[in-house]
């Protein structure tokens, strides 16, 4: 057995809302998933594919940490789709309703919702300009981009543009452009989204290190905090992404949120 998981490395294809994940359960063997494997399997033609591919461990304390990769071998702090699709999954296999997980961005809890749906609280958002980060001390509701978006950081950096018509975006020109703007040092996630109707948005996303993506949990949390903090909405509301629809509820303890998930299929990659 020592052998196999040495030359075969197990996976999970998972998805939420169409944000597509390579789960890799690392949890008593030897990590094997690094920057190398990470790109190998996100290529979409030659690998599995994959918007990030997520590592479980073991850690004292928590019933599971977490680890992120982006497509292009870069490592991100927080991916709320991710957890939610790990978090379903974990409480499916332990019989359980609620787990305490641990990130790099801090811990994050998540409880079933019922109705197929799971919650996870994605933290307090991060509203200073160092913590997101941003390269200079300016106004985060109105950066000095054009466009006038908002900066709001979720263990990962978002930028968010309020526009009338968020399908109108040419969405793969905008998002690369904003992605790598010399404000964000360690590049961004970028959203265009629209109010639709009270507490209602249709949001879009081009995700760093990936590229346009379904949807995205930590950029609907970003998108949710920054549409309240412009007065656009209340701290609840529901975001319509290319995807599905997302529920964000901004609380005093965090940011939740509430969405489906879906378990495509099980693997083995070769190494």
């Amino acid at each position: 057995m020592t052998q196999e998981i040495q030359t075969y490395l197990p996976f999970m294809k998972m998805h939420g809302l169409g944000n597509d994940f390579v789960v890799v359960d690392e949890r008593g063997i030897t990590p094997l998933v690094d920057a190398k494997i990470a790109v190998a399997i996100a290529d979409r033609h030659r690998g599995v594919g994959f918007d990030q591919l997520a590592t479980l461990s073991n850690k004292d304390g928590f019933d599971v940490h977490l680890t992120f990769w982006n497509a292009d071998g870069s490592q991100s702090s927080a991916c709320g789709n991710a957890t939610r699709c790990i978090a379903r999954h974990i409480m499916d296999a332990d019989g359980t309703d609620k787990l305490t997980i641990s990130t790099d961005r801090g811990t994050l809890h998540a409880i079933d919702a019922g109705d197929g749906l799971v919650t996870v609280n994605m933290g307090q958002p991060q509203l200073h300009w160092t913590e997101v980060p941003l390269a200079s001390d300016v106004d985060m509701l109105h950066l000095p981009i054009d466009g006038d978006p908002v900066a709001t950081g979720m263990g990962n950096p978002h930028c968010t543009f309020f526009v009338d018509d968020a399908d109108a975006i040419d969405l793969a020109t905008r998002g690369a452009e904003t992605e790598q703007h010399p404000l964000y040092p360690q590049l961004t996630n970028v959203q265009f989204a629209s109010l639709i109707g009270p507490d209602h948005l249709r949001m879009r996303v081009w995700e760093r290190g990936v590229g346009v993506t379904l949807a995205s949990g930590s950029s609907s949390c970003a998108t949710a905090v920054a549409a309240a903090r412009r007065g656009l909405t209340g701290r609840k509301v529901q975001i319509d992404l290319d995807g599905g629809t997302l529920w964000i509820d901004w609380r005093d303890d965090g940011v939740w949120m509430t969405g489906g998930t879906a378990h495509v299929f099980d693997g083995m990659w070769r190494l």
